[in-house]
C-alpha cells in the first residue's frame, strides 16, 4: 500500500532495494535519485513540492501529460471490465480494435500485430521473425542483419547484436550473434557544405555496396527512420529512407524500421517513415504507445510475411510468447491515445507548437559552446563544446536546480517534450537552459 514517506527515508530504501536501470550505482553517492510523488501534465512533483519540467517525456515515452483525464478515464473503465487475459488462443475488443486501428494507420500494407511489452522485445521479435520467414521460404543462409553506425535497437541479446553503441554492446560481445554495421547518414558527419540530402544518398551508396556483397546471407536491414536516438538525436534525411527500400527490394532483404522513438508523432508525421514515402516490412512500435502509461509493444508486418508462416506444421508457425501480450489495460491506453490524436489533430497543432519551440531555442543556439542545433518534429538536439567526461551528469543535475529535467546523452543535450507542453513552459525550457549552459560555463 503506498503511503506518503518523506523524502530522505524514501532515497534511503529506494538505494537499499532497488537497482536503477541504466546507472552506475555508485554515483548516487554524491547525486541525489529524484524521487516523484506526483505529476500534472508536463511536470513531476517531489514528495515536498518540488517541481520539474519533464522536458524528456520520461525516457521519451509521455506524449499527452502525466495524469491524462482521458486516459485515466479509459484506465478506470477498462478495469472495471477486464485486467488480462491470455492471448494465445483467446481475445478481447481493445487488442483487436488496436490492431484495425493501427493497420488503416498504415494504408492497409502492414495488417498483421504481434504484440510484447517493450522495445527490445518488439525488435527481438522483428529479428526472429525476418530469420524465421527466411527459413520458412528454404533460404537458412539468410541469417545476418546489418544495422546503421551508432543504432541502438534495446539491450537484450539480440537487439543489442544490431546495436552500436559501445557503453552499451562491448561488455557482451561475445554472447551476441554476428551483425554488420554500415555508414550512418548522421547530418553531423557530412562533409562541410555537404547538403544532408547529398550525404544520405553518399550513404546509401555504402549500403549498396554492403548488400551487393553480402545480400545472400542478409535477412534484413534494421534502422531507426530519421533520428537515431542514443546515439545523441543524428537527424538524417528521408532520402537514405528511399534508397534503403528501393536497395533492400532489389537485394531480397527485409527492412525493418525501429519507430519505438519515432513513431506518434515525434517526427513531424505519425510515423517517421511516412516522410520518405515508404513502407517496411516490419513496424516495430512502443514507448509512446499507451502515452507514456503502461508497457507495451508490437510488430506489424504485411501479409506475405503472415502467409509464410500459416502451415499445418506446428514448427512453421511463430512460436513466440509474452505472458502479458496485448495486455488489455495497455491495448486501452493506446486507444485512448490514439483517440486523442484524431480528435485533438495533434500531428497539426504539433507544427505551429514545434516553430515555437524552434523560436523560442535561438538563444541556445548563439550560445558559445553550443553547437548544431536541429530539430526533427518535437525534437531538438545540441552539442555542447566539452572535454568534461562528468559533463552528462553535471548538466543534469544543475537543470534540476532549474526545474528541469534533462538527461544528457555525451555531451548532446536534447529536448522531447509532452505535446501538451504550454506558452510559459517553452519559454522557461529556454530560458533555463541557457542559464544552465552559463552557469557550467562559469563553474
Amino acid at each position: 500500500m503506498q503511503t506518503s514517506t518523506p523524502r530522505a527515508l524514501l532515497l534511503k530504501r529506494s538505494l537499499a532495494a532497488v537497482w536503477h536501470p541504466c546507472t552506475q550505482m555508485k554515483e548516487h553517492e554524491w547525486l541525489p535519485l529524484v524521487p516523484v510523488a506526483r505529476g500534472e501534465g508536463c511536470w513531476l512533483y517531489d514528495p515536498e513540492g518540488r517541481r520539474y519540467l519533464d522536458a524528456i517525456s520520461s525516457w521519451w515515452v509521455n506524449l499527452f501529460g502525466h495524469c491524462n483525464p482521458r486516459i485515466n478515464a479509459a484506465l478506470h473503465d477498462q478495469a472495471g471490465r477486464l485486467e488480462h487475459v491470455l492471448l494465445a488462443g483467446f481475445s478481447h475488443e481493445p487488442v483487436v480494435e488496436l490492431s484495425e486501428r493501427l493497420a488503416r494507420a498504415t494504408g492497409g500494407a502492414l495488417g498483421h500485430c504481434f504484440y510484447a511489452s517493450d522495445g527490445a522485445s518488439a525488435v527481438e521479435i522483428a529479428l526472429k521473425m525476418s530469420f524465421h520467414y527466411w527459413r520458412n521460404c528454404g533460404r537458412d543462409a539468410k541469417k545476418r542483419f546489418v544495422s546503421l553506425a551508432g543504432s541502438y535497437h534495446g539491450e537484450t541479446l539480440g537487439a543489442l547484436a544490431v546495436t552500436d553503441v559501445a557503453l552499451f554492446r562491448d561488455t557482451y560481445a561475445p554472447l551476441l550473434m554476428g551483425a554488420s554495421q554500415v555508414p550512418s547518414p548522421d547530418g553531423r558527419r557530412a562533409d562541410p557544405g555537404e547538403p544532408p540530402r547529398e550525404f544520405a544518398i553518399r550513404c546509401a551508396g555504402a549500403l549498396e555496396r554492403h548488400l551487393e556483397e553480402h545480400h545472400r546471407v542478409t535477412a534484413a536491414l534494421i534502422v531507426e527512420p530519421l533520428v537515431q536516438g542514443a546515439t545523441g538525436m543524428a537527424m538524417y534525411d528521408p532520402e537514405y529512407l528511399r534508397r534503403a527500400r528501393a536497395l533492400c527490394d532489389r537485394y531480397e532483404v527485409h527492412l525493418i524500421a525501429d519507430e519505438i522513438m519515432t513513431g506518434f508523432g515525434r517526427t513531424g508525421t505519425f510515423f517517421a517513415h511516412e516522410q520518405a514515402a515508404i513502407t517496411p516490412d516490419f513496424l516495430c512500435l512502443s514507448k509512446g504507445i499507451t502515452g507514456g502509461y503502461l508497457p507495451l509493444s508490437l510488430v506489424m508486418t504485411r501479409d506475405a510475411v503472415y502467409q509464410a508462416f500459416y502451415d499445418d506444421a506446428v514448427a512453421r508457425g511463430f512460436l513466440h510468447s509474452h505472458s502479458y501480450t496485448g495486455n488489455p489495460l495497455a491495448c486501452r491506453a493506446a486507444l485512448a491515445t490514439l483517440d486523442i490524436f484524431e480528435q485533438d489533430r495533434v500531428i497539426e497543432s504539433n507544427r505551429a507548437k514545434s516553430a515555437r519551440i524552434t523560436a523560442a531555442a535561438q538563444p541556445i543556439a548563439g550560445h558559445p559552446r553550443v553547437k548544431h542545433l536541429r530539430n526533427c518534429g518535437m525534437i531538438w538536439a545540441f552539442e555542447v563544446d566539452t572535454n568534461d567526461p562528468g559533463f552528462a551528469r553535471k548538466f543534469f543535475a544543475r537543470a534540476l536546480e532549474k526545474e528541469l529535467l534533462l538527461r544528457p546523452l555525451g555531451n548532446t543535450v536534447y529536448f522531447m517534450p509532452p505535446y501538451v507542453i504550454g506558452e510559459e513552459e517553452i519559454e522557461l525550457l529556454a530560458s533555463r537552459t541557457v542559464e544552465v549552459l552559463d552557469a557550467l560555463s562559469a563553474g
